[in-house]
C-alpha cells in the first residue's frame, strides 16, 4: 500500500484501537505492526479498503499482545471482539485523538509530547528541537508518557490549551520545511474554531494563515533561505493575510488576550508593511512586551531583542540581548545581525560563523555561512 496513504490513516485507525478499550501504548505498537505488514505487500494486493483492513490487522496485533500478556486467559472471548468484516466509516477522526492524547493524567508538556510522536507525526529529535531540551531528555519524557497512560482508559479528552500547544509545534515543523505539516495543522484548526468558540483557536488560527501566506516568498529558487526583510512581498498571499487579519481583529474584540493573539497581532503588522522600511517596530516591540507578560518562553525575548533593535537603533537591541542566556538557539544569530546593523562587520562575520557552525538545519546553516561569507569578503576587498 502506499506510505503516504497509510500515514494519513494511521490517527484513524489508532482512534478505533483507543474506542475498543486498548491503552494507548499497547495501541500505538499494534498499528506500528499492521503499518510494518501494510508495507511489506499483501499476495492478494491492496485491499478494496485500506483503512477498514489496517483496523482489522491492528485489532488482531493488539489481540495477540493481550493473549500473551494474560498466557493466553480468555482467548475465546477475546476473538469475538476481532472487529467485523466490511468497511470503516469514511470519518475524520484526527483532531478527537489530539483531544484523548492530551489526557489528564499528564502534564500539558508530557502530553504535547507524546502526541507530536504518536500523531502529529514528528521525530524525537524534532520535538527535541522545539522544546529546546537534549534528545534523550525528550526520549526520556515520552517514555514516562506512555507508561503513564499505559492501561487508562482513553475517555477523558484533555483541555483546548494543550491542543493548541500541540498544533502549533507541528504547524511550525511543518512551515520550517523538515515536515510538509503546514497544511494539515491548519485544517484541524479549522476543524477547532468551527466547532468551539475560543478566541485563543481563533488567534492560532490567525497566526498559522498570516505565516503561511509568506511561504511561498521564504525560500529562494535554489532553497535558500530568503529572510523577512529581503522577501518578495508580492509574492505573499493576500487573500490569507486578509484572512488572518479579520479572525484576530474579531478576536481581540473580545477582549480575552492569549499569547496566540499576541503573536498574531506580530504578524499582522509584518503582513501590513508594504516594505520593510515601513514596518511599525514600535508597536511591535509594544506587542512583545504584551507578549512576555503571557509566557516566560526566552525565545519571545530573543525576537523582542530584535525589534528593539529596529525600533531604537542596533545598541538597544544589544542591551535588549545582554540579559538572556547565549545558549539560546538564534542567539548567536541575532547578536550577529545586531553588530552588523551596528557597523561592525569583523564581529558580526565571526559571530555569523559562529552560528552557522550550531545551526539545526542545513539550509540555515547555509544562509549563516553565506553572511559571513559576504562580510568577510566586503572587508578584504
Amino acid at each position: 500500500m502506499d506510505e503516504a496513504l497509510l500515514r494519513s490513516l494511521t490517527p484513524s485507525v489508532l482512534t478505533v484501537l483507543v474506542r475498543r478499550g486498548a491503552d494507548f501504548a499497547a495501541a500505538e505498537d499494534a498499528v506500528q505492526e499492521a503499518l510494518v505488514e501494510a508495507l511489506r505487500g499483501r499476495p492478494a494486493g491492496p485491499p478494496r479498503d485500506p483503512k477498514g483492513w489496517l483496523v482489522t490487522v491492528a485489532w488482531r496485533k493488539f489481540l495477540d499482545a493481550t493473549r500473551a500478556d494474560t498466557a493466553r486467559r480468555r482467548r475465546e472471548d477475546r476473538a469475538d471482539e476481532e472487529p467485523p468484516p466490511g468497511p470503516a466509516p469514511a470519518t475524520d477522526d484526527t483532531l478527537q485523538l489530539y483531544f484523548l492524547c492530551a489526557h489528564p493524567s499528564l502534564t500539558p508538556s508530557s502530553a504535547v509530547a507524546l502526541t507530536l510522536r504518536a500523531v502529529g507525526g514528528l521525530t524525537t529529535r524534532q520535538i527535541a528541537r522545539a522544546y529546546l531540551v537534549p534528545e534523550a531528555t525528550m526520549a526520556q519524557r515520552i517514555s514516562r508518557a506512555k507508561r503513564t497512560v499505559s492501561g487508562v482508559r482513553f475517555d477523558r479528552p484533555g483541555d483546548v490549551a494543550t491542543v493548541l500547544r500541540v498544533l502549533y509545534l507541528v504547524f511550525n515543523e511543518g512551515y520550517s520545511g523538515d515536515v510538509d505539516l503546514a497544511a494539515e495543522a491548519i485544517r484541524l484548526t479549522r476543524q477547532l474554531a468551527a466547532s468551539i468558540d475560543h478566541p485563543e483557536v481563533a488567534g492560532l488560527l490567525a497566526l498559522m494563515l498570516l505565516h503561511h501566506a509568506r511561504r511561498a516568498a521564504r525560500t529562494a529558487p535554489d532553497g535558500s533561505l530568503v529572510p523577512l526583510a529581503e522577501q518578495d512581498r508580492g509574492r505573499w498571499d493576500t487573500r490569507l493575510i486578509a484572512e488572518g487579519v479579520g479572525i484576530l481583529q474579531t478576536a481581540l474584540a473580545r477582549d480575552r488576550l492569549g499569547e496566540f493573539q499576541a503573536q498574531a497581532a506580530i504578524a499582522a503588522l509584518h503582513a501590513d508593511a508594504p516594505t520593510v522600511e515601513e514596518t511599525d517596530w514600535v508597536q511591535i516591540v509594544e506587542w512583545y512586551d504584551e507578549l512576555a507578560k503571557l509566557t516566560d518562553s526566552p525565545v519571545v525575548l530573543l525576537n523582542r531583542a530584535v525589534a528593539v533593535g529596529e525600533a531604537d537603533g542596533p545598541r538597544a537591541g544589544l542591551a535588549a540581548l545582554a540579559g538572556l542566556d547565549a545558549a539560546l538557539p538564534r542567539h548567536t544569530a541575532v547578536a550577529a545581525y545586531l553588530h552588523e546593523r551596528d557597523g561592525d562587520p569583523e564581529t558580526a562575520a565571526r559571530l555569523y560563523a559562529e552560528a552557522a557552525h550550531r545551526a539545526t538545519t542545513l539550509a540555515e546553516r547555509d544562509h549563516l555561512t553565506r553572511r559571513a561569507a559576504r562580510l568577510n569578503a566586503h572587508r578584504n576587498g
